[in-house]
């Protein structure tokens, strides 16, 4: 060991060598507080939600047996069922990307390179989005054909209407 001490900063007492540091496009913006209290709003909400949602998949009914196309349609069928699952969908997605666009903005040091990952996050999170949005408010269970008559392998609750 040498006699010479190794000096490092304490966390934000702003002696951070600069070539470590960013320009930010706002100082002033208050976005990073937005997401911060997101995160912590949306983490607590998320939980009651998912275990909620697999409390009455997994523990109501026949459990993991039961779990099939009607279980599923069934559910969607309630418009209770549609806002849960589209309220999940929403927050978990929006959380999710921030959480990943934090990780981006840790561990990648070119410019270039965080605004590819940053935009292929961002593209592949809307895309969930509006599909999982689409699926939850446009599924049809009960299937049918050209005529209109309900084909054969239609859920069970479809023959009961």
């Amino acid at each position: 060991m040498s006699s010479q001490q190794l000096n490092i900063a304490a966390p934000r007492s702003g002696d951070i060598d600069p070539k470590y540091l960013r320009q930010s496009a706002s100082s002033s913006s208050n976005r990073e507080m937005f997401k911060w209290l997101f995160m912590r709003i949306s983490g607590p909400i998320l939980l009651v939600l998912i275990f909620v949602h697999l409390f009455s998949n997994l523990m109501v009914g026949d459990g993991v047996h039961g779990l099939n196309f009607g279980l599923v349609a069934g559910k969607w069928a309630s418009p209770l069922w549609q806002i849960w699952d589209l309220t999940m969908l929403w927050l978990a997605m929006i959380h999710g990307t921030i959480g990943v666009g934090t990780i981006i903005d840790d561990y990648t040091s070119k410019d270039r390179t965080r605004v590819g990952f940053k935009v292929a996050l961002y593209l592949a999170s809307v895309a969930i989005i509006v599909l999982g949005t689409l699926v939850i408010f446009t599924f049809q269970p009960c299937m049918t054909d050209a005529a209109g008559n309900l084909m054969d392998n239609s859920p069970s609750f479809c023959f009961n209407q």
